[in-house]
């Protein structure tokens, strides 16, 4: 009979045995993946394509210059249509695999979209540009049927414009978030790519996009990026410009109507855009928002100090500094206001912080017209 301590022994070497069998398993299944890892790392980048028409075993592909190709599909392939993404071989532009996707990507590195919640409130000193925007965006979105019994079609978008900070964004957001709208902002200066075609396509994805998540509301700022008055086209640029410019009105103009989708445009420079953009049927509603009045200036003034703590204030005193200045620039004052009382080691802001305030917001003002003038 063996003994006991051979007993222990033989299982302490199968113990051994096993937890070795247990290492190499792990050593294996390691050593697979990171040879998955290499094998992945040296496979040849694959380039992205659109699929511009479908024949019965070749297609038309665009690649991002531009440049299109007749190219061989691979079997087993999904079925395609025109304007899908695809994955192409790089060598010989064979199409591999076609990419699932919501939207084109692109349009997230260029647009932001958010559900404003801004309120009417917020706005002070715009009466009037208020009820042309609830009559223009508001009440088609609202009550459609109104529109289908008179028999007339509401205009398809709007154009604000006035100096700068006199609330043209804000008065924008406001009727998104009155109409539980998306809101889809874009400056017109990011739809003007570097290669021929893009920023026409970028304007085609964003209409898609609006219409995806309508109701919604597309505001253009700097819309004179794109919709300047044209010229004898000199460069390659400026062509490139004027093929979004179209692609901007063919979408306004499009066979499909815009429906639940409003386009509300925004510019300083009304004097410099093309006739095209704000004739009937476009752009055909223009509303200026100019610098406020006495009494906006106190609207505005109030909206921004509604929650401020505030010591006796000569409000007639005040207005009167404030003469000339846009919506912005009375923001900034009670901001600069509160610092000043923040540096005092105050609570509360008094008149002394106010008046201070304006003359740093208006010497800030004169000190970049003078850099603009003279550089």
């Amino acid at each position: 009979m063996r003994s006991k301590a051979a007993k222990v022994d033989d299982e302490s070497y199968d113990e051994q045995i096993s937890n070795l069998d247990q290492e190499n398993k792990i050593l294996r299944e390691t050593i697979f993946q990171l040879k998955m890892e290499l094998d992945r790392y040296r496979s040849p980048a694959l380039m992205l394509a659109e699929v511009v028409e479908i024949m019965e075993t070749t297609a038309i592909i665009r690649v991002p210059n531009g440049n299109k190709f007749l190219v061989n599909k691979s079997k087993n392939l999904p079925e395609l249509s025109s304007g899908d993404t695809v994955t192409v071989e790089q060598k010989n532009l064979t199409i591999i695999d076609k990419i699932d996707k919501e939207r084109n990507v692109d349009v997230d590195q260029f647009v932001i979209i958010e559900k404003p919640k801004t309120s009417w409130d917020d706005v002070g000193g715009l009466a009037a540009q208020k009820q042309e925007l609830e009559e223009v965006v508001e009440l088609p979105l609202k009550k459609p049927e109104l529109f289908e019994k008179v028999g007339i079609m509401p205009p398809k978008g709007i154009l604000l414009y006035g100096p700068p900070g006199t609330g043209k964004t804000l008065l924008a957001k406001a009727v998104a978030a009155s109409t539980e709208s998306t809101f889809i902002e874009i400056v017109g200066s990011e739809l003007v790519q570097k290669f021929i075609g893009e920023g026409a396509k970028l304007v085609k994805d964003v209409f898609k996009l609006a219409k995806e998540k309508a109701p919604s509301i597309i505001f253009i700022d700097e819309l004179d990026a794109i919709a300047a008055k044209r010229i004898e086209v000199g460069t390659s640029g400026e062509r490139e410009v004027q093929r979004t410019f179209m692609q901007f009105l063919a979408e306004l103009d499009g066979f499909e109507p815009l429906g639940n989708v409003k386009v509300i445009g925004c510019t300083n420079r009304k004097d410099i855009l093309d006739p095209a953009i704000i004739r009937p049927g476009r752009l055909d509603r223009l509303i200026e928002v100019p610098n406020p009045s006495k009494e906006g200036l106190i609207e505005i003034f109030k909206i921004h100090t509604r929650k401020m703590n505030l010591g006796k204030i000569d409000f007639e005193y005040l207005m009167h500094k404030l003469e000339g200045f846009s919506g912005a620039e009375v923001k900034s004052v009670c901001t600069e206001a509160g610092y000043f009382a923040i540096r005092k080691n105050k609570t509360k802001i008094e008149q002394k912080d106010l008046e201070d305030a304006i003359i740093k917001v208006r010497k800030k003002e004169e000190d970049t017209q003078y850099k603009a003038m003279f550089g």
